[in-house]
């Protein structure tokens, strides 16, 4: 089968379609054939070694200290089951899925991927009957940070209606389902992105759009319960300026924890059309470098799709 592998750090180039061997699935495995992954801010930091000097030594030890422990990258994916093994109960082939992989093991920028149905670092469901594989595959890692991190910001609070929260990087993948789980609960949602994706933010729900080249929201007279960096560029003391004597300030610079209720929750609003992936552009397996260049450059919007055809 063909997968994208990389065996040093750097830039994406380093990313090469390789031919190795289809895995079989063990016994409490499934082998999933993919249709579609993404590439996510994560893929790319984890590409280039893109670490914080604090974290630097730290994450290399774990992800691999001289090169990559993890020789395919990729997140996310959305597949339909080939095989199963014999401890499978939740799942049969056949099934259309859609989840996140594990950060230690291979990724899902091959052609195939043995999954196990539960485990601790990714989660998998059944895909949303109405959606793509592609934009099913844009849904796990950046919906389920947003609905963690919204959680963990109101659970003192609770988002109730007419309550304010201001999305830092609201055109991003983690921002831009932010803004629209903020707005389900019945939040005044104001975004912060750049003018040209002042359009695309009003699209998913924000009532008021800052332009981050022309204003500093933390300049601003607004007052806010939680002001939301789904982009790791702001600072718990910029957001207290405008924050309210009780509001929170959460960062996608935060532990967060994949959960499988989580995923289900995100299946069935994307189901009830009150969630939807914002997919910028679409690239095949064979374009990966020319994909990750593009993340790198800064312009993605929403999220950025691998189309996997076998």
């Amino acid at each position: 089968m063909k997968a994208v592998v990389y065996k040093k750090y750097g830039p994406p180039n380093v990313l090469k379609i390789t031919e190795i061997e289809k895995p079989k699935p063990k016994d409490n495995e499934m082998l999933v054939k993919i249709h579609a992954a993404t590439v996510t801010s994560g893929d790319v930091r984890l590409r280039a070694s893109d670490f914080p000097p604090l974290f630097w030594l730290p994450a290399r030890l774990i992800f691999g200290l001289f090169h990559p422990n993890k020789k395919i990258l990729g997140h996310e994916l959305a597949g339909t089951i080939e095989a199963i093994g014999k401890n499978i109960t939740k799942f049969k082939v056949g099934d259309s899925v859609f989840g996140t992989t594990t950060m230690l093991k291979t990724g899902s920028y091959a052609q195939y991927i043995c999954l196990p149905q539960e485990w601790n670092n990714g989660v998998v469901a059944l895909k949303p009957e109405n959606l793509s594989f592609k934009e099913a595959a844009a849904l796990p890692v950046g919906a389920m940070t947003a609905m963690f991190l919204l959680e963990k910001a109101s659970r003192s609070l609770g988002i109730k209606n007419g309550q304010k929260v201001l999305v830092y990087g609201a055109s991003g993948s983690v921002g831009s389902y932010a803004v629209q789980f903020a707005k389900l609960n019945g939040a005044a949602v104001t975004g912060v992105c750049s003018g040209s994706n002042i359009e695309m933010v009003k699209s998913l729900g924000a009532e008021k759009v800052i332009d981050y080249t022309k204003e500093d929201f933390s300049e601003g007279s607004e007052k806010y319960d939680i002001v939301f960096d789904a982009v790791g560029k702001t600072t718990k003391a910029k957001a207290k300026k405008v924050l309210n004597a009780e509001g929170k300030f959460v960062t996608i610079k935060m532990l967060t924890k994949e959960k499988t209720e989580h995923l289900e929750r995100i299946k069935e609003l994307a189901e009830q059309g009150k969630l939807k992936p914002f997919i910028d552009k679409t690239f095949a397996l064979d374009e990966m470098v020319t994909a990750h260049e593009y993340v790198d450059s800064g312009r993605k919007r929403g999220n950025v799709v691998i189309e996997i055809v076998i």
